[in-house]
C-alpha cells in the first residue's frame, strides 16, 4: 500500500478510499447476524448488555449475504464485498462454533474478506491462533469495542471489562499482525470533550489499523432508555462537528476513518433527534476541515 499523506485537498483517510485502493474497486461490507450473544447479556458478566445498546446488540442492520447483495447491486453492480460480524460479540461462542461460522463466509466465491466485532475479553489463546489462520488466508480486520478509556464511565455503561483486557487485545492482535479497528463512543454520560479526545490519544497511540467515532444515541429497548431517557449526548449537529474535526486533527493520517457518525434506525432512535441525517453530519465534519484549512493528523505531532 501506498503512504498516506491526508491535507486540504484529501484531508481524511477513509476505509472507503483504502479498500478501493487494496482491491482495485469499490469494496462494500455485509452486515451480518453470526447469531452471538454477549457475556454481558447471559449472564456471565451481566444480564443487560451495555447500557446503549439495543435489543439487536448494536447490529440493527444486520442480514444475510446473498440479500444484503442483492439489495445493494442497483448502487454498486461490480463491488466487492467483506462478510462483517456485527451485532453482539462476534468471537464469543466455542472455537468449533466460530471456526464453522467463519469458514461459511470465507469460502463463499462472493465474498473477499471478512471482519468480525468483538469485545477484547472475548479473545482467548485459541481464539488467536484461529484469528492468525485466517488472516493467513484472506483480508481480516478484528473491531474492538472500547468506547472510552475511562474506567468511571465503563462503569457507568456496564462495559464489564477493564482497559487492560483492551491494551492485552491490542497488543496480541499486532503480534499476529491482524488488523484492528477501534471503536469509541463520543457523549457518553459524564464525559467532558478532553476526556474523549483524551480516549482517542489513547487508541492513536498504539499500531491500530482503523477508528470508528460516533456520537451516543439513545434508542428505544436500551438501558440508557429506562436510566437516561431525557440525556441528550450533543445539543446540535454543530456542537458535534466541531469535536469530531479536533478529533480528526490529532489521528495519524496512517489510521483508516470508519464512521464519523451514526447509523440508529429512525423508528428506535430517541435522541439526540438530528443523528439520523448522515450525510448533513459529514458534510458538516468536511465543510469545519475546510474552514480550519484542516485535515486528519495535522496537529497529530503538536
Amino acid at each position: 500500500m501506498k503512504a498516506v499523506l491526508c491535507d486540504a485537498v484529501n484531508p481524511i483517510n477513509s476505509i472507503g478510499s483504502y479498500l478501493k485502493d487494496y482491491f482495485g474497486k469499490k469494496t462494500v461490507k455485509l452486515s451480518l447476524d453470526g447469531g452471538f450473544t454477549c457475556p454481558n447479556r447471559d449472564g456471565s458478566k451481566g444480564i443487560n448488555g451495555c447500557i446503549f445498546c439495543s435489543a439487536d446488540g448494536s447490529g440493527d442492520f444486520a442480514s444475510d449475504i446473498s440479500g444484503q447483495i442483492k439489495l445493494l447491486s442497483d448502487k454498486w453492480p461490480n463491488s466487492n464485498h467483506l462478510a462483517y460480524f456485527q451485532n453482539h460479540t462476534n468471537t464469543y461462542a466455542p472455537v468449533s462454533e466460530l471456526r464453522e461460522k467463519y469458514y461459511s463466509v470465507i469460502n463463499n466465491s462472493d465474498i473477499s474478506g471478512i471482519a468480525i466485532a468483538t469485545r477484547p475479553d472475548c479473545l482467548s489463546d485459541e481464539i488467536y491462533e484461529l484469528l492468525d489462520e485466517i488472516n493467513k488466508k484472506t483480508f481480516l480486520w478484528i473491531e474492538l469495542g472500547l468506547q472510552t478509556i475511562h474506567e468511571n464511565t465503563a462503569e457507568l455503561i456496564n462495559r464489564c471489562y477493564a482497559l487492560e483486557a483492551y491494551d492485552e487485545a491490542i497488543k496480541r492482535l499486532n503480534q499476529l499482525n491482524i488488523r484492528t479497528v477501534v471503536h469509541l463512543i463520543f457523549g457518553l454520560p459524564g464525559e467532558s470533550k478532553q476526556n474523549m479526545l483524551d480516549s482517542v490519544k489513547y487508541v492513536c497511540k498504539d499500531n491500530i489499523f482503523g477508528l470508528k467515532m460516533h456520537m451516543l444515541n439513545v434508542v428505544k429497548g436500551s438501558q440508557m432508555e429506562k436510566l437516561y431517557p431525557d440525556y441528550i449526548s450533543f445539543n446540535s449537529i454543530e456542537q458535534y462537528v466541531d469535536l469530531v474535526v479536533d478529533a480528526l486533527e490529532i489521528i495519524p493520517p496512517r489510521i483508516t476513518i470508519h464512521r464519523m457518525s451514526a447509523d440508529a434506525p429512525r423508528p428506535i432512535l430517541i435522541s439526540p433527534e438530528w443523528s439520523y441525517q448522515k450525510r448533513t453530519i459529514l458534510n458538516g465534519i468536511h465543510k469545519e476541515l475546510k474552514n480550519r484549512n484542516s485535515w486528519q493528523g495535522k496537529k497529530y505531532l503538536e
